[in-house]
């Protein structure tokens, strides 16, 4: 590629961070399903261990193959660097194990992935990390839940199932007022839809498992480095700003600048947590990555001809998909996701519980199963699943009532995907 031009989002997508090997001449990025890696001499393994030079240690701290990974979604997302770990929720440990002390705060939007909130209302107090719930169609909850003890705002792009599309440059604005970063969970958009850093984000976290893999067959997750945020102010972030004793007293900010975020979470997260992603599953979702621009159109695509079809049905009370003109958060699509609200969504049925339960036993084409952004369409009815062990007010107040199902639209001919929801509807 040619280095006095940026490339395109496809050409990323398929060359970003990968050279043909250099000993064999191999043109796929090879699986180097290795523990650890051979030093040149003393010299040479002290100034790795020193951070003085870059190169690779053991696996669990970095990869070969993960390393092109990490340079490509970066290189989609507009950021500087990225870390692979084995999980999306691993990726959020790492994220506020670098910004956060114990009995210290962040504000994360209450429309989430149901396992964030569950993440962030239980295993974070292990932690000493709290959060404090902020309503996405009520932008101003968020600054009125930010404290002297805040150290970060979270929100996705695209909320799980829900569809909820958050304000992201106004909740930018609250954190640069605030002095704290943003996150954005940018899982069922990805970069193709949706670039959270131009919109002011600061640091991005994917599940890799969803539509980035795309095959349902590896997990992973993934930190990108926005490279925008000062971790030097105030000294409010310790594990950037001051010197770290594990590394003879290197300032990570001082050191390594505007991609300093994502080495501490490799050096001071990674290394000793330790959720390493396996070159194996780094393979696997490279590979996906290489079609994600192809995927995620046909994805919006079916997922916009599937919605509209079931709004129009008598047995659906209502339809929660942005790229419905009348959906609430449709205005918020034009602006952040143009070119398609993404594939996950979720509808209403009028038979309540039992027609869920009746929808998803019937589907032939369809999987029921927990997972979204497979090539394949999923389903499922929380209600009956996912969220059974919550009384009816809990599951409403989770998105997940009784009548609720979520769709994942998958890459079938859309015709199909209908004729099996109408042949189920009618069982239902």
């Amino acid at each position: 590629m040619s280095e006095d031009r940026t490339p395109g989002f496809n050409t990323l997508a398929i060359h970003a961070g990968a050279q043909p090997d250099p000993t064999t001449g191999a043109r796929a990025t090879p699986i180097y399903q290795t523990t650890s890696f051979v030093f040149d001499d003393v010299d040479h393994a002290a100034s790795l261990f020193g951070l003085q030079a870059f190169g690779n240690i053991y696996t669990r701290i970095g990869n070969p193959t993960n390393a092109v990974l990490e340079e490509r979604i970066a290189a989609l997302e507009g950021g500087t660097a990225g870390l692979a770990v084995a999980s999306g929720h691993a990726a959020q440990v790492l994220v506020m194990q670098a910004l956060m002390m114990p009995g210290e705060e962040f504000v994360a939007s209450k429309k989430l992935y149901g396992g964030s909130i569950n993440q962030f209302n239980h295993a974070f107090k292990s932690f000493g990390w709290n959060v404090v719930w902020a309503d996405p169609d009520d932008i101003s909850t968020f600054e009125r839940g930010i404290s002297a003890k805040t150290k970060a705002i979270f929100i996705e792009s695209i909320a799980n199932p829900g569809g909820v599309i958050t304000d992201i440059e106004a909740v930018a604005a609250i954190a640069r007022k605030a002095g704290v970063p943003l996150i954005v969970d940018n899982t069922l958009a990805t970069p193709y839809l949706c670039k959270p850093i131009e919109h002011g984000a600061d640091i991005v976290v994917h599940s890799l498992t969803k539509f980035l893999g795309g095959h349902g067959n590896s997990i992973g997750g993934l930190i990108v480095d926005g490279g925008t945020f000062n971790w030097s102010r105030e000294g409010r972030y310790p594990m950037l700003s001051d010197p770290r004793p594990e590394y003879n007293g290197i300032v990570l900010h001082e050191t390594f600048g505007n991609f300093a975020f994502a080495i501490a979470c490799r050096v001071l997260g990674l290394r000793d947590i330790g959720p390493a992603l396996s070159p194996f599953n780094a393979f696997l979702i490279l590979t996906g990555v290489e079609t994600l621009p192809l995927r995620m159109q046909r994805h919006c695509d079916n997922a916009q001809t599937v919605a509209t079809w079931l709004a129009a049905q008598k047995s659906v009370a209502w339809v929660s998909y942005p790229g419905l003109p009348t959906d609430r958060y449709h205005n918020l699509a034009k602006k952040y996701v143009p070119k398609g609200a993404g594939a996950v969504f979720t509808f209403g049925l009028k038979g309540g519980y039992e027609a869920g339960v009746k929808l998803v036993s019937n589907v032939k084409l369809f999987s029921h199963l927990a997972n979204i952004g497979d090539t394949r369409s999923l389903i499922i009815h929380p209600a009956s699943t996912t969220h059974r062990q919550l009384s009816d007010a809990q599951k409403v107040q989770a998105g997940a009532g009784p009548d609720v199902v979520r769709l994942s639209i998958g890459l079938e001919d859309p015709a199909d995907i209908i004729h099996d929801l109408e042949q189920a509807l009618e069982a239902a």
